[in-house]
């Protein structure tokens, strides 16, 4: 996908980048490349790759829900979806939680490079910010952890009223059946899926789990618990 392909895209789904957005892809794909050579960042980093099978699955998005306010992207990686969204708009204010030190310098260099002042970069594992429990009205994660077990690193940090917003596959559908259990323990009953597809066809889903009331302060526990024994209906 070329840069006018992914603008040409985007506009027909009612999102329009501006010229400093495409110029800051440019930038951070250039980046992606170089810093993917030093550190495993992502199997992908060949320009027109990037361009629809991060960029674009990242901002298709915006095109699907209200995307607007305090936004958090657990598990970020290189940037995945929240750098893509803070670039897009900058009235967004982004924070990016990703626990690999490399992986978070290389976030600094981007935000560094694209003076990017409406993003936060920690160094932290998701379970260990209770400090900001409760803080985001988004709250996003993509390519992190099956839903039930992505669900309780995230939901406790929705504000009540806010959404859980993660970027899933084709199999979408049956993480989310599966995590309805665990979504509504942690506070979030209104849930919705919604499918598309990138420029070749690869099929994408996005869950809108709004969360109504609030997280039990036993949520989350650590990793090794979460992994261990995944929030699950008890089967009689």
């Amino acid at each position: 996908m070329t840069e006018e392909e992914l603008r040409k895209t985007l506009s027909l789904k009612g999102l329009s980048l501006s010229d400093e957005a495409l110029r800051s892809y440019e930038i951070y794909a250039a980046l992606l490349k170089e810093w993917n050579g030093k550190f495993n960042l992502t199997a992908i980093d060949e320009k027109e790759e990037v361009y629809e099978k991060h960029f674009l699955d990242c901002l298709i998005p915006l095109t699907l829900a209200k995307v607007s306010g305090n936004i958090c992207d657990v598990g970020s990686g290189a940037g995945f979806p929240g750098l893509v969204w803070a670039i897009a708009d900058p009235s967004l204010k982004v924070t990016l939680i990703e626990p690999t030190g490399k992986r978070c310098s290389f976030l600094e260099e981007v935000k560094k490079e694209l003076s990017l002042a409406n993003t936060e970069i920690l160094n932290r594992r998701a379970e260990d910010c209770r400090d900001l429990r409760e803080c985001y009205d988004i709250v996003t994660a993509r390519a992190v952890a099956n839903l039930s077990l992505l669900a309780e690193l995230c939901v406790p940090l929705v504000k009540p009223g806010g959404t859980f917003l993660p970027m899933k596959g084709a199999k979408g559908e049956a993480e989310l059946e599966e995590a309805k259990y665990a979504l509504k323990k942690l506070g979030c009953t209104k849930n919705t899926l919604l499918s598309y597809t990138l420029y070749n066809k690869e099929e994408r889903s996005l869950i809108l789990s709004e969360k109504t009331g609030t997280t039990p302060a036993k949520y989350p526990r650590n990793y090794g618990q979460i992994k261990k024994s995944p929030l699950k209906a008890k089967v009689l």
